[in-house]
């Protein structure tokens, strides 16, 4: 199928070409005529936090959007209770009040907000609700809301925001993309030497993306897709595309060198490489679209986005690719090998490899436990703190300094405790005196409670049916993000709440933004074990079928794994530890628990592409010649180089991550540019090889009953050999080995 494919796509260039461009065009007007629906809003059914949400809404719908803080601090020994100071305010709270779905504002200077000047009198904050959550809510309203609170600022008076809609107001920087592609270009430049071929990967991806971003726009309006989902797309589907193609290139060139017409090199890189593009790929798109299993708008419409950006450039490189391979000709080639081809001689095999890569592999194939035990040790060793790993929500107090949400963090800390910047909230509806009464005393008992600094008086809104929501706010000693808060709500939710209203028959949630991260993160970790399992199973079968082997598969997912563990190691001691932190602009706090999912899916799926384009190339060396140990030698000395760039294009690509400013972006690129490059250059030219050359004959066992169910795909085997004679055999060449190393130590020593 995938030689029709290649020479169909050969010969007719001029339509491929045409159609890419034409559905490029064609995505990107859908996308304009339709506009995007990104949102930022997060679904968790049976929480508490989801609770009070729908209670607020239900009940009282002016408080149930998103809560603000302006928080105002004063300088130079005045006073936020200071006449000057306090007209200053009030005016800015009534420009407030006059924007769009302002419901509500607790001035400081109110019986209501009086507890929200501090004992010194030198930082106040205001809160201000709306009556839309924040995903109703545009960054138009965000940008205008916190320009106006801040243009009070000035003669002796600091005014910032914080909360949800402050954050779509901070200048938003997404890395480094650009950088990512030119580095990307250059390492390709260097590695092929032809101007032509460096740019034809990057030209294959890049119109893939086109119609993928423009494509995700429009599927925003069926799918929840959050607001970043589509550069995180871009930038994984670079990575990815480039790998893809840069696989069947490599594989062309080399057929080209050896003197193959370019129709011919053609096919056999589509049918040789293509098929590790096709299964790898297949592996990526189902590791994310199995966190669609998981249940929840934020992670589901990442899967989607990023799936629609590995699928379109997984296409491209099987089909467009080889069209401009086509137009290219022997221009794929650098100028010194299409001399030696004009020359009248093919480039000689020893040639087509790096020098370093064969002696790599002649090393491992004599000493493959060595490798195979330093390898295991390193990363070990840098998986480590992966056993100290705290999931969670990072708070504002990791925001960039100089935004306006870190100035109002900081201001909150100083003047009344890092609990202020992520209240917890009671809400309940209240019928008559006797609920009122009962929420009165909560407030009173929580109050007491060891890690709380401070509850706010219980508010009662009227509703139109008659009772009344209540709510009372409730501010820890601890921040946010610290395991503290998070054992605080626990506390309240098993313990103290149930205790005060035994028989009260009053309901309270506790909800609040923080205990919604924290739902959120429960829900994540509570479905992460069945979402690995889908993934791991569903890549064990297809490598089963693919590779005709049980073992190979479970050294696959077992290696995944190991790359999964080396990238959360590395995010623990960067953003949890602190390592390096000031190196790329972050503070210590917990890895975010949405990452954790969305990185092992795609480490999982990235980490395939890498085994199976290895062991592809082993398996078509065992077909030719039925020797698993030359196999495995050869296969890593012609993929050796292929692979080390690949990844080092990936991790340049992934690097430029780092260089935004936004918190789970950064631990997006640490996170899969570690991932990777202990991946490809540890465990798939070490460990793998290493594993499979000890293994011998044994690494392809498949059992007999499940044998006549596996299709034989690309090729017949090599006589299977049953599992015990493959033992037997292993055990006979360990014992010829022994005594071939002994007879040369004889006869070294005299």
């Amino acid at each position: 199928m995938l030689r029709s494919l290649a020479r169909w796509c050969f010969r007719h260039r001029r339509i491929v070409a045409g159609g890419w461009l034409g559905l490029l065009a064609a995505a990107y007007i859908g996308s304009q005529l339709t506009g995007n629906a990104y949102t930022n809003s997060i679904t968790l059914p049976d929480t508490q936090s989801a609770s009070a949400i729908r209670l607020l809404q239900s009940a009282s719908p002016q408080v149930a959007g998103d809560s603000e803080q302006v928080v105002f601090a004063t300088t130079a020994g005045a006073l936020v209770t200071d006449p000057v100071i306090e007209m200053r305010v009030n005016s800015l709270l009534q420009k407030l009040g006059a924007l769009p779905h302002v419901s509500q504002i607790i001035s400081p200077y109110t019986t209501a907000g009086s507890r929200s000047v501090n004992a010194a009198q030198t930082v106040a904050f205001a809160t201000v609700t709306f009556d839309r959550q924040i995903s109703d809510l545009t960054d138009s309203l965000a940008t205008t809301f916190v320009g106006t609170a801040r243009a009070a600022a000035g003669n002796g008076l600091q005014v910032a925001v914080s909360g949800q809609l402050a954050e779509n107001a901070n200048p938003p920087s997404l890395g480094g993309a650009g950088l990512g592609i030119l580095l990307a270009g250059a390492v390709l430049l260097l590695t092929f030497g032809s101007l032509i071929a460096a740019a034809l990967p990057l030209v294959s991806a890049l119109v893939a993306l086109g119609a993928a971003t423009s494509l995700i726009a429009v599927v925003s309006h069926v799918v929840s897709i959050t607001t970043y989902a589509p550069e995180v797309a871009v930038l994984i589907g670079l990575g990815v595309g480039v790998d893809y193609a840069l696989f069947i290139l490599t594989r062309h060139r080399q057929g080209l060198t050896s003197g193959l017409p370019s129709e011919a090199s053609i096919v056999e890189a589509v049918n040789a490489s293509g098929r590790a593009v096709l299964v790898a790929g297949i592996i990526v798109s189902i590791a994310l679209l199995g966190m669609v299993v998981l249940g929840v708008t934020f992670l589901s419409g990442l899967a989607v986005a990023t799936f629609l950006g590995v699928v379109f450039t997984m296409i491209a490189a099987l089909t467009l690719l080889p069209a401009l391979l086509g137009f290219a000709g022997l221009r794929a080639l650098s100028r010194r090998q299409r001399r030696k081809l004009a020359s009248g001689g093919q480039v000689a095999k020893t040639q087509q490899r790096w020098a370093l890569w064969s002696a790599w592999a002649a090393f491992v194939s004599r000493r493959p436990a060595v490798p195979a035990f330093v390898a295991l040790a390193l990363v070990a060793l840098i998986a480590t703190p992966f056993l100290s790993l705290r999931p969670g929500t990072s708070d504002e107090g990791n925001d960039p300094r100089g935004s306006t949400t870190r100035q109002a963090y900081d201001l909150l800390a100083s003047g009344f405790g890092a609990g202020f910047n992520g209240p917890l909230q009671l809400v309940a509806l209240v019928h008559g005196n006797t609920d009122q009464a009962t929420l009165t005393r909560l407030a009173s008992t929580v109050q007491k409670q060891r890690d709380v600094a401070g509850v706010s008086a219980p508010l009662f809104i009227n509703d139109s049916r008659g009772s009344a929501v209540g709510l009372v706010n409730v501010y820890p000693d601890s921040a946010p993000q610290d395991a503290a808060t998070a054992t605080l709500l626990t506390e309240l939710r098993d313990h103290v709440v149930p205790a005060s209203l035994a028989g009260s028959g009053l309901t309270v949630y506790v909800g609040g933004e923080t205990a919604l991260s924290t739902d959120f993160d429960q829900l994540i970790t509570d479905k992460l074990p069945l979402f690995v399992g889908i993934v791991v199973l569903v890549s064990f079968l297809l490598l089963l079928f693919v590779f005709r082997s049980a073992v190979i598969p479970l050294i696959s997912a077992a290696m995944n794994v190991l790359s999964v563990a080396v990238a959360f190691g590395v995010l623990v001691a960067v953003f949890q530890w602190g390592w390096l932190g000031n190196l790329i602009g972050v503070s210590p706090g917990p890895v975010e628990a949405p990452l954790l999912v969305f990185q092992f899916a795609v480490l999982f799926g990235l980490s395939t592409d890498y085994q199976v384009f290895l062991l592809s190339r082993i398996r078509e060396e065992r077909l030719k010649t039925g020797n698993s140990v030359a196999a495995v030698r050869d296969g890593l000395a012609a993929t050796g180089r292929t692979i080390t760039t690949a990844a080092l294009i990936m991790i340049l690509v992934f690097a430029s991550f780092i260089l935004g400013n936004n918190r789970l972006l950064k631990e997006f690129g640490v996170g899969f540019a570690a991932g990777i490059l202990v991946d490809a250059v540890l465990i798939r030219m070490a460990i793998v090889p290493s594993l499979m050359l000890l293994g011998r004959d044994l690494t392809w066992w498949l059992p007999g009953a499940v044998t006549r169910f596996v299709p034989q795909i690309g090729g017949s085997e090599p006589g299977r050999v049953p599992l015990l004679r493959a033992a037997a055999k292993l055990g006979r060449a360990d014992r010829q080995r022994s005594v071939r190393s002994g007879v040369r130590t004889r006869a070294a020593r005299d």
